[in-house]
């Protein structure tokens, strides 16, 4: 099977040559490197070249990472064939070296239609960085324990199958799937959660194997990853909302509705605490809710396990973490509330 990877990339000389060395590191080879410079003004394709890249400048491309990706693979894929598979992979991501064989040998079995990866973070960002590399190493895990079912093929790194890439074109074309007769939907928010439904609406199948690991950037102030969360949760609520109720959505609508409750009970749990101890004059603990309090200490602990003692130490004080769960949280509730009254996307 020959490998095309594709790695759209607008400003990014900071990191595009670890991207390239990553995939230079690999087991088994790319066979063809593609970094698509969207609309660069800095150093960013003279790297990408000094590292043995190709370079391809988008021209006009005003859908940002999907129009990149749509204008390569338009003239890239009537030449591919049943024995060609494309990896997407982000410019700010760095595989490690077993992904594309590991990757590569789950899609020769012929049963799958793509390899998701399971991503780490990089260091850096301080506190909100922490808080950003403890949430991927519980989803690592969680990836883990379902071995490898995947909610979303992430556009950190997924490694396709050529033709369900030209199947989903075709799908489009024929109003079988929504959005134009591309690959990727430029109408959305989140190109990547919307190409992983039309994968599955087609009835392929997808996976993320423990072995196919990577890292990647996290955001390093809490405002740009309020924007890159806002902008994941909006996404996810209008990519189901362009698809209905189907027996793909049903359990993405499930998960939906309990981060609705959990919406719900955190700000319950926060506003009784707060009144009890403003109007009240203190909390009252309970043995049933000291009990609870321990068992979730305890999820906290073990599952953030893989980053080390200290992290285990950290997650034990569950008020540090709350802060970014209540975070987290808020970003949700806007992104309900945005799209219940269609305010404009904004990426």
């Amino acid at each position: 099977m020959r490998v095309t990877v594709l790695v759209p990339a607008h400003n990014e000389e900071g990191q595009i040559g670890e991207t390239i060395q990553s995939l230079h590191r690999q087991r088994r080879k790319p066979d063809r490197i593609i970094v698509i410079a969207d609309n660069c003004t800095d150093a960013t394709e003279e790297i990408a070249r000094s590292h043995g890249a190709e370079v391809i400048r988008t021209v006009g491309n005003r859908h940002k990472k999907a129009g990149a990706l749509n204008q390569v693979l338009e003239v890239l894929l009537p030449r591919l064939g049943g024995g060609h598979a494309v990896l997407v992979m982000d410019a700010d991501s760095a595989l490690h070296p077993g992904f594309i064989d590991h990757a590569v040998a789950r899609l020769a079995t012929g049963k799958l239609a793509a390899i998701g990866g399971t991503f780490t973070g990089k260091p850096g960002g301080g506190v909100v960085g922490m808080f950003q590399r403890n949430e991927y190493a519980r989803y690592a895990r969680d990836v883990s324990r379902l071995q490898g079912k995947a909610l979303v093929l992430t556009g950190t790194a997924t490694l396709f199958r050529a033709l369900a890439l030209k199947e989903v074109v075709r799908a489009r074309r024929t109003g079988r799937l929504p959005g134009r007769d591309q690959v990727y939907d430029v109408r959305v928010l989140t190109e990547d959660n919307e190409l992983t439904l039309a994968l599955l609406h087609l009835r392929f199948r997808i996976l993320c194997p423990a072995e196919c690991t990577l890292t990647t950037e996290v955001m390093e102030t809490w405002q740009d990853l309020f924007k890159q969360r806002l902008r994941w949760k909006r996404g996810a609520l209008e990519n189901l909302t362009d698809y209905g109720w189907t027996r793909v959505t049903l359990p993405y609508w499930g998960r939906q509705l309990l981060s609705l409750v959990g919406i719900i009970v955190i700000f319950a749990y926060l506003g009784a605490t707060v009144w009890s101890i403003a109007v009240a004059g203190g909390l009252v603990i309970h043995p049933l809710w000291l009990g609870i309090t321990v068992i979730f200490m305890i999820e906290r602990i073990v599952t953030v396990k893989s980053r080390g003692v200290a992290q285990m130490a950290i997650a034990s004080l569950l008020l540090v973490e709350m802060v970014f769960d209540v975070f987290l949280q808020v970003a949700q509730a806007k992104a309900f509330w945005d799209a219940a009254w269609r305010r404009e996307r904004k990426w």
